[in-house]
């Protein structure tokens, strides 16, 4: 039997998960769970499937989804890990166990997508199926905390199915669960990556006891008390102090310290607890004092850590970057600071509580300040206006098709950036598009050198990020960067707003993935002169889109400095 959960079922449907407990809810005949858990059912696929039919609810099982669930099914859901390890043995052409009915899907998926994003695919769909018992970076984070590493080669003490380590030209990596080191070890392999990844637990059976990376990125478990910390005690990585039994993040942070070389960077996710809980007061301050904390910054629900290995003799720094904000705006802010490190005064932190979170740190502005930043709100502001849409009596029946179709029909190409993080620099002679320039409007801001296999985008090209932001291209010339998705397009059939509307609003774009999944996005079959009009829409609301970004952040801004002003006494 296929199994299938209720966010399977959702993705078969085109619906959102509440429309499917909306179903179980409201309609006696909605097949019963054939097992699962209560709060993760498993459904059989055959009744569900004769069930959408009944109640004339459109579904396409696709070859991804197929291949799928037959690999789920070939095994308890306990070992789906393993079987997903397997399915990429397979996939690169090696023994794997499977039965002849599960490779036959996995060698159709492979000659649809390619054997790498066959394997992100199943990848991604365990991710799904396991959400509470795997933890994985997201895919804008993840590209922020390669970028903060600096290269090299690139350690990961804690590294799950490999995420953090996909960026990197040289890797290396332990993992507790041995079928995640093995599905991270072929996700490295697929991608041409020189990794090793071991399965064991890094602060108990450090699998690299004698390498020292050139930086070290991690996202550890949080809040973790069964670490070790009897049996560690008096382990020679803790150089700032042994890590108290309730504070297993600053055992891994000086872990991390222990495996990079002089000179090198950590870039490790802390809870906020972290920044202020008292047992640690020690190891923040000897943390501080001896150099090596140079930036805390505050991203929501976790803290990112900047760490430095201090060099022999070198002179700790007077200044540690406190940074209040989002993913986007901590890479310009950390180069600012590099440059010219006007931060929080290290002497200013060492007090009885040692709290380094940023949130006691948002810069106070001037008067002057408050005086401009009101009058780009307002300018901004003024500029907002609806998109001017009409409402239909009835919705117009629209002959759809997918992007995947319109990709084999010949109107687009799509294409995958192979440059990595590390390969993108301030200088160089070719200009790089990066996720975060897609996202602020389109403007290379990286650099690297010139190589074969670069893509070079060009005026009404379509690309997409990661965190699932799309935009049409308008100036070209630039190489397309990290983990960008490309759409060239033939413009004499296809209009290049449209494509990208549809695409913001199919529903394609897969969450926390590098990948968009291109075949199940829904396009409609219209000739390029009734698609233009779509394309305006679009292009007005991406133009909204962006306006509203910014409103927003000139109003964030402004809210800080009239509370501060407010409470100082400079504002009336």
């Amino acid at each position: 039997m296929t199994y299938v959960n209720a966010g399977d079922i959702a993705r078969l449907a085109d619906v959102g998960r509440a429309a499917v407990s909306n179903w179980r809810r409201r309609h006696d005949d909605f097949p019963q769970p054939v097992g699962g858990t209560t709060a993760s059912p498993l459904f059989s696929l055959s009744e569900v499937a004769a069930w959408l039919r009944r109640n004339g609810k459109p579904y396409e099982v696709s070859p991804g989804d197929l291949a799928w669930q037959r690999l789920r099914a070939a095994g308890e859901d306990l070992r789906l890990g393993e079987l997903v390890a397997a399915a990429g043995d397979f996939l690169e052409g090696r023994p794997s166990g499977l039965k002849a009915g599960v490779t036959a899907l996995l060698t159709e998926l492979a000659e649809e997508r390619g054997a790498r994003d066959a394997f992100e695919f199943l990848c991604e769909r365990y991710v799904d199926a396991h959400s509470r018992q795997l933890a994985v970076t997201p895919a804008d984070l993840a590209e922020l905390m390669t970028r903060l590493s600096g290269g090299g080669t690139l350690l990961d003490p804690a590294c799950g199915i490999g995420t953090l380590l996909l960026g990197a030209k040289t890797a290396i990596g332990q993992e507790l669960s041995g079928s995640s080191a093995r599905i991270a070890q072929i996700r490295l392999r697929m991608r041409g990556v020189d990794g090793r990844v071991v399965a064991g637990d890094s602060l108990r059976q450090d699998g690299f006891p004698a390498e020292r990376a050139d930086a070290v990125v991690c996202d550890p478990p949080f809040n973790e008390r069964a670490w070790g910390h009897d049996e560690l005690a008096g382990d020679p990585r803790w150089e700032y102090g042994l890590p108290p039994r309730g504070e297993p993040e600053l055992a891994w942070v000086q872990h991390c310290l222990a495996r990079v070389r002089p000179g090198g960077t950590v870039v490790i996710l802390m809870p906020p607890a972290a920044a202020t809980r008292r047992p640690g007061r020690r190891i923040r301050a000897n943390l501080l004092r001896g150099g090596a904390l140079r930036a805390v910054i505050a991203l929501g629900g976790a803290d990112l850590w900047l760490l430095r290995r201090p060099e022999s003799g070198e002179r700790p720094p007077a200044q540690v970057l406190m940074f209040n904000g989002d993913v986007a705006g901590a890479w310009p802010a950390w180069l600012e600071f590099q440059r010219d490190p006007q931060g929080v005064r290290i002497i200013d932190l060492l007090d009885d509580e040692v709290d380094v979170s940023p949130l006691r740190f948002d810069q106070k502005g001037t008067p002057a300040e408050f005086v401009a930043v009101q009058a780009e709100f307002r300018a901004t502001a003024s500029t907002l206006t609806g998109p001017g849409l009409d409402v239909l009596d009835q919705p117009r029946d629209l002959n759809m098709t997918t992007v995947g179709e319109l990709a084999k029909a010949g109107l687009l190409a799509v294409h995958h950036s192979a440059l990595k993080p590390g390969e993108v620099a301030e200088q160089g002679d070719v200009p790089v598009l990066s996720g975060d320039d897609v996202l602020l409007g389109g403007v290379a801001s990286g650099w690297t050198g010139s190589a074969a296999g670069q893509i070079v985008v060009e005026p009404g090209d379509v690309v997409t990020t990661p965190a699932g932001v799309v935009r049409v291209i308008a100036e070209g010339g630039a190489v397309l960067g990290p983990q960008l998705t490309l759409y060239r397009l033939d413009q004499d059939r296809l209009d290049a707003d449209f494509l990208a509307g549809f695409l913001r609003a199919g529903g394609g774009l897969s969450r926390g993935t590098s990948r968009l999944d291109a075949r199940r996005t829904r396009v409609p079959r219209l000739s390029l002169p009734e698609q233009r009009p779509y394309g305006a829409a679009f292009r007005r609301l991406a133009e909204l889109d962006d306006a509203l970004r910014a409103t927003t952040r000139r109003g964030e801004r402004l809210i800080r400095l009239a509370l501060d002003g407010l409470a100082s006494g400079h504002l009336l």
